[in-house]
């Protein structure tokens, strides 16, 4: 039998370790999510992988919320995050800071997740569009790469906190092959 762990002894960082801590070079870009419940989410699956900075864009909501809060578990007080009303003035920001730009949408000409080889010493940034619209369509013109994850059921999406954790968790895996 094998006893399952206390999170005690899960020997996580503290607040003050996560914030010192070398981050994964990924940023994600909330384009006007509507849940609350799945910013939360997003913002708890980027405190697991150390990810870089959280954008919310747009409608996107903000910490305190009670509603964030109930999924993100603290998370919204330890992942760097910062609010701006235009998607693409965030879009402009990180391409002169030379951040690959990263749609997670369904498009012409994507290149699917299973192929994205992302290259060390790069800096990314993964946008994720509203729950009925997807990513603005401004937006993913303005983008280096149009990532699509591949699905093979009868539905046309995935819930994008669900969306968020499989690319996070795909590109932290190939990151920590080559780094």
């Amino acid at each position: 039998m094998n006893r399952k762990l206390k999170n005690s002894e899960l020997e996580r960082l503290d607040i003050s370790e996560f914030k010192a801590a070398k981050k994964t070079p990924i940023i994600i870009v909330l384009d006007n999510i509507r849940s609350l419940n799945n910013i939360g989410s997003v913002f708890r699956t980027s405190d697991a992988f150390l990810i870089e900075k959280i954008y919310l864009c747009g409608i996107t909501a903000q910490p305190p919320h009670n509603d964030i809060r109930k999924t993100a578990l603290g998370s919204t007080e330890t992942v760097d995050w910062e609010y701006t009303e235009d998607t693409m003035t965030v879009i402009k920001k990180l391409k002169k800071n030379n951040v690959q730009i990263c749609a997670i949408e369904q498009a012409e000409n994507t290149t699917l997740l299973n192929d994205f080889q992302p290259q060390s010493h790069a800096t990314y940034a993964f946008v994720f569009g509203n729950e009925v619209k997807g990513v603005a369509q401004n937006v993913v013109d303005a983008c280096d790469v149009i990532i699509e994850i591949p699905q093979y059921g009868t539905k046309h999406s995935l819930n994008i906190s669900v969306s968020c954790g499989v690319v996070i968790w795909d590109v932290f895996s190939k990151l920590s092959k080559i780094n």
